[in-house]
């Protein structure tokens, strides 16, 4: 083979193949490669270390949710949207069923955090479920609204004992019935004490 064009292993005038590792330097002799160089980037952050840089942010993320199992509880609900806008506290709306739309009510629990909001007010008649269902995935503060309803027991007293009996370790708390205003209150001073 030619020198010029190098040769073989243990062949005169031919630079030595190439061993994996190896970079070739000026003088065309091998060169240990350096261990793996940093790219530049910080090292990742837990959870909560992100959380916490973020907490202070005003970003335009609604604080507050308010979710209700049917349309026919908006004119009830709307107490609590009011004085959430007469505190100047961002929010939503959503009506969602805690029977009907299992999965719904569980995504938006699980990701409201995610999301940017801090506490829930659930507003639900009858078996009143919903409130018990948003905490069941969710470590937010869940406060719930028992309210009346053309087949309600007693006046709404089935929805207040469904939403202030809840298990151990799934926390709701419950205002009064058809006090979403309150709710909203209590929201304010758990977002802001």
């Amino acid at each position: 083979m030619n020198a010029a064009r190098g040769g073989r292993d243990g062949e005169a005038g031919g630079e030595p193949p190439r061993r994996r590792g190896e970079r070739r330097g000026p003088d065309l002799a091998p060169q240990p490669v350096a261990a793996e160089e940093s790219s530049g980037l910080p090292d990742p952050e837990t959870e909560a270390e992100v959380e916490e840089a973020f907490e202070d942010l005003d970003v335009d993320a609604p604080r507050v949710g308010i979710v209700m199992g049917s349309k026919s509880d908006m004119p009830a609900m709307e107490a609590a949207s009011a004085e959430l806008e007469k505190r100047e506290i961002r929010h939503e709306v959503r009506v969602m069923s805690a029977h009907r739309e299992p999965d719904v009510v569980a995504d938006y629990a699980r990701n409201a955090h995610m999301r940017g909001l801090r506490v829930i007010i659930a507003g639900a008649g009858l078996a009143a479920a919903l409130p018990g269902v948003v905490a069941a995935h969710t470590n937010l503060p869940v406060i719930g609204v028992p309210l009346t309803s053309g087949n309600s027991v007693a006046g709404g007293l089935d929805a207040l004992l469904a939403i202030s009996q809840m298990p151990p370790g799934v926390p709701v708390a419950c205002v009064g019935v058809n006090s979403a205003r309150n709710a909203a209150v209590l929201a304010a001073q758990i977002i802001d004490p």
